[in-house]
Formats: structure tokens, C-alpha cells, sequence
């Protein structure tokens, strides 16, 4: 523990922790699957810090222990108001199991990177404990996997389609996205003595009804109804049509109330508000935290999740980038929300002062980096527009993407004090900055960003994400491509010699994508021995819920277009895929030979 903090700078995480603040009992309880991180980064911390600045008592149960008496359940007592649980930063499901379904031995969110103290379907276990023990008090469901798997979805682990998750945690209501305005209106109307049943207007929460016709009337252009849960089993065509629906509104600023018939009751989605201001934004990460995982740690090892994001700086919410696999634009929307750069300096400044730090800032950016301060010209056509990314499969001519911003914004950051190094840790979206005109490279500062951040933000290795080199599959996945991965390569080299400065990229591809064939692969292969590239950064696809690759693997084509996929879904033709990024090792080589031998491809 630094000297200048003391026990009760952290929410308590124990009945010790709430007698040295004078607390018999507490308002609120959030049960994360995380380890406390009171860091803007972990959202349990976020969200427990703006209950706390709603006037509330909150208290962390981190990690409790599901397997024994449940009195890790038991020792904070029972909230005053509500449990808000939460399986923390991932979904449980992809913290537990690789793309082949192995169970991975190490949690990046344990002390110690320690596996085993979070259950499988960690919200539904949860919330089930809690119901038992507190049938009377509500649970709120929230973070990412419960806004995730806020309707019918397809599990990869179970392969079958799963309900909503309230269905089966029997939870009292579930916010899903970010969630951090929505908790606050939660917050005040359960202060005021408003029932948790009662709560159906709260933008961005999902409920049950038993009769659809006692929700207020609306207009029929602000609501619209889902396949059923029903529907969606008997139908692959039924739960494409489902996630069609999901999305589209997901990606409007102004969506509807959408509504799903589960068995006889009613599953209810309200909208968002819309994209929050940078403003608000700005006090969400302005809130009291200690920066620090909680002192309770201190002999079981550090959290690697936390060290990772120690010395870094979050600069903006969402992305419009809409790649198939991703479930950013589900989660955060694609409409950005950008601090402002006082908020961003003001927090390097406290960064500054953590004994432990060196100088160096592991990263300044966001789900997409460069993406800071971009939007729409026009709001009025962004308020009809209904794209899931507004860079594919071109890029919208309404969209700002001035990178000089930015630009200012890294050399401000670099000017204060105790700064020696920043580096771009987070992915670029590269394909923004090449194969552009000339005047339009100067208007938007393009090629000066790039100079910027290979003179400046690149540790000797710049991490990118091309995803794969068939333009084919590169479709499917909604990325642009590969040429544009070749004019950025060039670019990048050419400025480092420039700089005198000897840098490398780092790719990062997926394996097994839907519409991804075995030829495509050992193209891939082809192409990055031509590249003289040894990848490291690689990874099979995993389906994730809520994602449209996970529908069309689940499907086995493209809702939108109808087309047909090739799904490489038992272990045998994953393996084989996945073995192709490695034509470089010894054991490999033989094999891959002879697979391009049969394909007749150059090799």
C-alpha cells in the first residue's frame, strides 16, 4: 500500500472494512468475479464509485467462494437495497476456456494470475446463490456478460442457444452496456422508495412482464418485437432474423424498445439514451479511486490484468469500426465519446505520482486508438443512419476522422512532467490513414499522425490487427483489405529508417472465422513467409454471444446476405487451421509443404 492511503480509501470488502468506517450496514453490494481493482479500467470499481457519489454505502464482494457454506455470501450482510452482480471485465466463459475449448490455467484478473475463483456462468451462479439466500432483496445484473447475453444467444461452450440471462439466473432486472447512467437513476428511485419491479422506464435495462399490454403505449416506430426465444430454437433462420433486429437498433442514436416472448412472459429491452456527453464522461473517470487493488492482496501476488493497464489512460468510449466478431458496438455503441484533454492530463498527472512509475505510458487510447474526437459532420444524418460501421465497406463521407487532434494530444501528454515514454499499447485502425489521396491525407493529418507515433509511441514494436490476408474472408469479417495492411507496412518502415529508429509490426490474425476455408489459410501462410513474418499474435476464433460471427458460426451463413459459410467447427479442421500461422517451426513445415503441394499454391 502507498504511504498516503489507508484502509478506508477502499469500498470495504469485509465486516472489518465496514466497522473501521462506522457501518452496520450498507445500501448497496457488488459481487464481481474480479478481484477490487479501485482503477477507472475495472467496471465493478466504476460502478460501485458512482453508487458512491449517489450518497450510497457500497461494499465489494470480490471472488466469493460459490463451492462451500456460502458464507463468503453471508459475512457483508444484507444491502438495503439491492446486489449488483457482475462476472466482471469478461464473460466468464471466455476468462475459463480457449477456441478449443480447454480450460485455460490462469486468470488475468486473480491475484497471482491464479485460476478457479470464479464459476462457469459466473452471473447466473451468482445471482442464484443470492436469490436462495435473500429471496426478498433484488439483483441487478450487469457487465459485460450479462449485457452480452441480455437475449437469446448462442453459447459456444454448450453449443446450444441459451435465453436471456435473466431467464436462468433469475435476476430481478439486468442493465446492460456500459450501464453507468442508468445505475444512477436506478439508484435515485429505489432512494425515493420505488420497488424494484416497478423500475420499466430506466433507459438500457432488460425485464420481465407477464403481459406486454401494460407497458406505457409508445409510438409503433419506437418499439419492435423479436423472434421469440421459442422461435429462434426451432429456426436458424428465426435467430438470424433475431440478431438482424439487435443489431440494427444497437447501432442507431435513436433505437427502440425492443421486446421478446420467452415461454408466457415478456423479455423488455429499453433503449438507450444515446451517446453520454464527454462531460459526463469526464466525472466518471474523476471519481475518488485509489488507483490500487485492495490491501487484502498485498502477500497473494499481483493481478496481471491491473499491471497490464497500470500506467495506461483510457481517452474515449466506443467504435465504429463494426467488425463481425467484435462486441464493442453491442457493449459501448459505435457513437464516440471523448474525454476532454484536461480530464486525460489531470489523470497522467496522478499516474505521475505512483512511486512505482518509471515514466513510461504503456498506453494512451481506447478500443480503437486513433479514433479520439471522431464522429459524424452531420448529427442529423447520423441520427437516421443505421451502418454498423461507418469505415465498411467504405468509409462514410459524413465521418470526421482528423487525426491532428490526436496528434496535439500525444505531444501535450509527452510535455508533462515525469513523462519519458508513451506508448500506443491499444490497436490502431491503420486502414483509416492509408491509400488516400494526397489532399486528403493533409486535411485529416494521416500520414503525420503515423510519423507522430512511430517517432514517438512505438516501443520497438507496433501491434496491429489485418485479422487475415484473404480479402474473401476479410469481407465476412467486415475488415478491408489486406492491400491496405501492405501500404501501411511500407509506410511504417520507410518513417522508422527515416527516424533512425529499428521498429518491427506485430499482426494479429484469426484462424477458423466463418467463410474461412483451409486454401485461405495456407494463402495466409504463403503471404506472410513472402513477409518474412513469424507470427505470435494469433488466435482461433472463438463465438462469442452477441456477435454476428457467432450467429453466422452457430447458422452457418450470413444472416444479412443469405450466403453460405464454411464453418470450421470440429477440432480436427480448427487445429489444421490454426497450424498454418506457424509454417515457420520445424514440426510444421513437412505438413505444411504438402498441404500447398495439393492446393498448388507457390510456397
Amino acid at each position: 500500500m502507498t504511504q498516503d492511503l489507508k484502509i478506508t480509501d477502499w469500498l470495504p470488502v469485509s465486516r472489518e472494512d465496514m466497522d473501521k468506517r462506522g457501518w452496520n450496514e450498507v445500501d448497496v453490494i457488488i459481487v464481481s468475479g474480479d478481484a477490487y481493482v479501485d482503477h477507472p479500467s475495472f467496471g465493478g470499481a466504476v460502478i460501485a464509485r458512482i453508487l458512491e457519489d449517489e450518497g450510497l454505502k457500497v461494499a465489494i464482494l470480490p471472488q466469493p467462494n460459490w463451492r462451500d457454506d456460502l458464507r463468503d455470501f453471508k459475512k457483508l450482510g444484507k444491502p438495503r437495497l439491492f446486489f449488483g452482480v457482475t462476472s466482471g471485465c469478461m464473460d466468464s466463459m471466455v476468462n475459463h476456456y480457449t477456441a478449443f475449448r480447454r480450460k485455460r490455467s490462469d486468470d488475468a484478473y486473480t491475484p497471482g494470475g491464479q485460476s478457479g475463483f470464479r464459476p462457469d456462468y459466473a452471473c447466473t451462479v451468482y445471482s442464484n446463490i443470492l436469490k436462495k439466500l435473500y429471496p426478498d432483496t433484488p439483483v441487478i445484473l450487469g457487465g459485460v456478460e450479462a449485457s452480452l447475453r441480455r437475449t437469446t444467444h448462442y453459447d459456444y461452450w454448450s453449443d446450444t442457444l441459451k435465453p436471456g440471462i435473466l431467464e436462468e439466473s433469475h435476476a430481478d432486472l439486468l442493465v446492460f452496456g456500459m450501464g453507468d447512467q442508468s445505475i444512477r437513476k436506478i439508484a435515485r428511485e429505489m432512494q425515493q422508495g420505488k420497488s424494484i419491479d416497478h423500475l420499466t422506464d430506466i433507459p438500457q435495462t432488460a425485464f420481465y412482464i407477464s403481459n406486454k399490454e401494460t407497458l406505457p403505449i409508445t409510438d409503433a416506430e419506437q418499439q419492435a418485437e423479436l423472434p421469440s426465444h421459442e422461435q429462434c430454437m426451432a429456426s436458424r433462420k428465426q435467430f438470424a432474423e433475431h440478431f438482424k433486429i439487435l443489431e440494427t437498433d444497437s447501432n442507431m442514436m435513436h433505437q427502440k424498445r425492443l421486446i421478446q416472448k420467452v415461454g408466457k412472459r415478456w423479455l423488455v429491452m429499453n433503449p438507450a439514451e444515446g451517446p453520454i456527453s464527454g462531460k459526463t464522461l469526464d466525472a466518471t473517470f474523476d471519481l475518488p479511486y485509489t488507483r490500487q487493488p485492495h490491501p487484502r492482496y498485498a502477500k497473494r501476488g499481483a493481478i496481471p490484468a491491473f499491471e497490464m493497464i497500470r500506467f495506461s489512460v483510457n481517452l474515449h468510449r466506443g467504435c465504429f469500426g463494426g467488425c463481425s466478431f467484435c462486441t464493442i458496438s453491442a457493449h459501448q455503441g459505435k457513437f464516440i465519446v471523448s474525454r476532454s484533454e484536461q480530464s486525460i492530463i489531470n489523470e497522467l498527472e496522478i499516474i505521475t505520482k505512483d512511486p512505482d512509475f518509471k515514466g513510461h505510458i504503456s498506453d494512451l487510447g481506447g478500443p480503437s486508438a486513433n479514433m479520439y474526437q471522431m464522429g459524424g459532420l452531420d448529427k442529423k444524418k447520423c441520427a437516421k443512419c443505421k451502418r454498423p460501421s461507418c469505415i465498411y465497406p467504405a468509409q462514410c463521407p459524413n465521418l470526421n476522422t482528423d487525426h491532428l487532434p490526436l496528434i496535439k494530444l500525444y505531444q501535450k501528454a509527452l510535455m508533462v512532467r515525469g513523462i519519458k515514454k508513451i506508448s500506443i499499447g491499444s490497436g490502431i485502425r491503420y486502414d483509416m490513414l492509408v491509400n488516400k489521396a494526397d489532399a486528403v491525407d493533409k486535411k485529416n493529418s494521416y500520414t503525420a499522425y503515423i510519423r507522430q507515433l512511430v517517432k514517438y509511441h512505438v516501443s520497438g514494436r507496433l501491434k496491429i490487427a489485418p485479422e487475415h490476408t484473404s480479402d474473401d474472408v476479410l469481407k465476412v469479417m467486415r475488415k478491408p483489405s489486406f492491400r491496405n495492411y501492405y501500404a501501411f507496412h511500407t509506410l511504417f518502415y520507410r518513417l522508422s529508417r527515416e527516424a533512425g529508429l529499428k521498429q518491427e509490426i506485430i499482426p494479429y490474425f484469426i484462424s477458423s472465422h466463418p467463410g474461412c476455408r483451409l486454401e485461405d489459410m495456407a494463402r495466409l501462410a504463403a503471404e506472410t513467409k513472402k513477409l518474412d513474418l513469424h507470427l505470435e499474435q494469433v488466435q482461433d476464433f472463438t463465438p462469442t454471444p452477441l456477435t454476428l460471427s457467432s450467429v453466422m458460426y452457430y447458422c452457418g451463413f450470413d444472416p444479412y446476405s443469405g450466403q453460405k459459410l464454411t464453418i470450421a467447427s470440429n477440432s480436427e479442421d480448427k487445429h489444421a487451421q490454426n497450424r498454418f500461422f506457424f509454417w515457420y517451426k520445424k514440426e510444421n513445415r513437412q505438413w505444411v509443404l504438402t498441404q500447398m503441394q495439393r492446393m498448388r499454391i507457390p510456397f
